[in-house]
């Protein structure tokens, strides 16, 4: 009797092992194929993956103009930002747009 429920345990950690170790190397294949495109093209990649925005969603978001150049109005980008903090509750809305004024400094 014991032996079966040690060999059930074990049978059932190891398809638990086992989808999770699939599941990671999906994941592990998706991201080194994300960097590899993001390192052919620098410039076109305009997505920052620790907000999820694009440059345009950003500059949208605070109604700033793009940046021209490579560089970027630092200025009207964090007086926009504080301008739209202050009329937004952080709990509601407020992450977007601290979201979209670092997007705004990344790019300058």
């Amino acid at each position: 009797m014991a032996h079966r429920i040690i060999s059930q345990i074990v049978l059932t950690g190891g398809r638990v092992f086992g989808r999770a170790f699939a599941e990671a190397w999906r994941q592990a294949a998706a991201s080194q194929k994300y960097a590899a495109a993001s390192a052919k093209n620098p410039g076109s990649a305009t997505t920052f993956a620790s907000s999820g925005l694009t440059l345009e969603e950003a500059c949208k978001i605070l109604n700033v103009a793009p940046p021209k150049g490579g560089k970027a109005d630092l200025e009207s980008v964090t007086e926009r930002f504080k301008k739209l903090f202050d009329l937004n509750d952080p709990k509601k809305g407020g992450a977007s747009i601290y979201r979209a004024r670092y997007c705004g400094l990344e790019s300058g």
